[in-house]
């Protein structure tokens, strides 16, 4: 008998701090995390095989990326939904039209993040994984010295 489960599931409400939110504050996560967001963007065949996992919930598919990319069409389809079943969910909160337009605003305080987003990644410092992050890290030290 197997664990694994073919069927993917998207959170049904974005995380505190999704990428894809429009309420969360810029220089939350790393470069390398808005990088991936807008790869999702380019043509059905050259997107990533898999899927944004979210980044509270990493069992699900993330609610954002799934209501930005998932309903594109034609020759940019999400990849990952053709090849991986995921019923939609519904939009609950505003969100960038775009994983480039996500990726810009998460990017732009990225060398000098806030106060807000200071806070973000305090908050975001139970998950071990996010702490594991060097830039997350690296944040939190500049919010202690403050």
């Amino acid at each position: 008998m197997s664990d694994f489960d073919p069927e993917l599931r998207c959170a049904p409400w974005p995380c505190d701090y999704c990428p894809y939110r429009r309420d969360v504050p810029s220089g939350v996560w790393s470069k390398e995390e808005y990088d991936k967001l807008e790869q999702y963007d380019r043509p059905t065949a050259e997107q990533p095989l898999l899927w944004f996992g979210c980044h509270s919930r990493p069992n699900l598919a993330c609610h954002g990326w799934a209501i930005v990319h998932g309903n594109q069409q034609g020759d940019h389809a999400l990849l990952a939904r053709r090849v991986l079943w995921f019923d939609m969910p519904e939009l609950v909160v505003p969100l960038f039209r775009s994983g480039r337009e996500a990726a810009r605003h998460g990017r732009a305080r990225l060398l000098r993040p806030g106060k807000a987003a200071q806070a973000a990644v305090a908050k975001l410092m139970h998950y071990r994984r996010l702490r594991e992050n060097p830039h997350n890290a690296a944040l939190l030290e500049d919010s202690d010295a403050t």
